[in-house]
């Protein structure tokens, strides 16, 4: 499982013309899942979300967590964070799961998170414009294939 965390100031997903999910401060999340993930690679993305302290304590130190700063989390799926690029001009997709395996883990991931933080989403499959303002710039990479 990929994730891109983006820590913004806001951010929202239109789809055909309606905003669907919309945050303040708080983290844009690019969700990938792979078909080989399991219950030990999802919880391990959101631990992870939930724990990182990537925002600036009273001395401009990244020490302070989601939670601390009464953020939220807008999280996107997004397959095409497995494309595979490094052959010909057009990305293959291989490793992303079928919908019918991705689906209930980014289910499951949304319901996991929003144990500990309010969670918008977009809409699983659609075409989304994603619209956000980057705080910092502050962008982290995930993959929990890289820490087991």
């Amino acid at each position: 499982m990929r994730a891109v965390i983006q820590r913004v100031s806001r951010a929202s997903v239109t789809i055909e013309g309606e905003v669907v999910g919309k945050i303040g401060r708080g983290y844009m999340v690019l969700l990938g899942i792979e078909e080989n993930d399991t219950a030990a690679d999802l919880d391990y993305i959101c631990d992870k979300l939930t724990g990182l302290r990537i925002f600036e304590d009273d001395e401009g130190k990244m020490n302070l967590a989601l939670a601390d700063v009464a953020g939220s989390i807008l999280l996107v799926s997004q397959f095409t964070l497995y494309g595979d690029a490094r052959k010909g001009r057009r990305p293959g997709f291989i490793r992303a799961a079928r919908p019918e395996k991705a689906i209930p883990l980014y289910e499951a991931a949304i319901a996991k998170l929003r144990q500990s933080v309010p969670v918008e989403t977009g809409a699983f499959g659609a075409d989304m414009q994603v619209e956000l303002s980057n705080d910092g710039p502050v962008t982290i990479l995930l993959d929990s294939e890289r820490n087991f």
